[in-house]
Formats: C-alpha cells, sequence, structure tokens
C-alpha cells in the first residue's frame, strides 16, 4: 500500500459535508478536522501511484467546498506494531 496525506483547506461553512464526501471515496481511510492553517486532513491508501490522480486530482479536489489541496507521499510508514515486530524479531541489534 502507498499512504498519502491530504492538507485541505475548504469553506468554512461546508467543512463537515465536505469531509463526509472524501471519507466516502474509495481510497480515502480516514479524514480529520483539524485546528491550525488547513481545515482537514484526509489518509489517502491505493496500491499503484497511478490510482492518486483519480483518488486525489480527479475526485477529491471536486468535493463541493474543497478550496485547496497540499499533497504529501509517504515513503515509509512507522507504527508502533511494525516497531514491536520488529523487536520481536531480534532487529534490535542484539
Amino acid at each position: 500500500m502507498i499512504s498519502a496525506i491530504v492538507l485541505i483547506k475548504a469553506e468554512v461553512d461546508r467543512i463537515p459535508e465536505a469531509a463526509q464526501q472524501i471519507a466516502e471515496i474509495e481510497g480515502i481511510s480516514e479524514v480529520y478536522s483539524v485546528t491550525g492553517d488547513i481545515d482537514l486532513i484526509a489518509v489517502a491508501r491505493v496500491s499503484r501511484h497511478e490510482q492518486f490522480a483519480d483518488v486525489i486530482a480527479d475526485r477529491l479536489n471536486k468535493v463541493a467546498g474543497v478550496l485547496e489541496t497540499n499533497t504529501h507521499i509517504a515513503f515509509r510508514t512507522y507504527s508502533a506494531e511494525d516497531l514491536d515486530a520488529g523487536f520481536a524479531l531480534g532487529l534490535d541489534g542484539e
């Protein structure tokens, strides 16, 4: 799986509706409403890079209320589960 984090600016009065519509897009695993300079963060997960064009450019960007997006494709994903599994296999250097 290839992951991308999409920072989204949205029309203030459309944030809940936009978030719901984005969450319903196939390939979007989570949508967060956040504080700060952006309004929403979406996590996209696809099996091939080419699918980002469909999920983000062709669908997410066209959701009513979305003003601007900034996409960051992840090189690696780290999680507590991954780290625990690695240490259980003896990858802690011993």
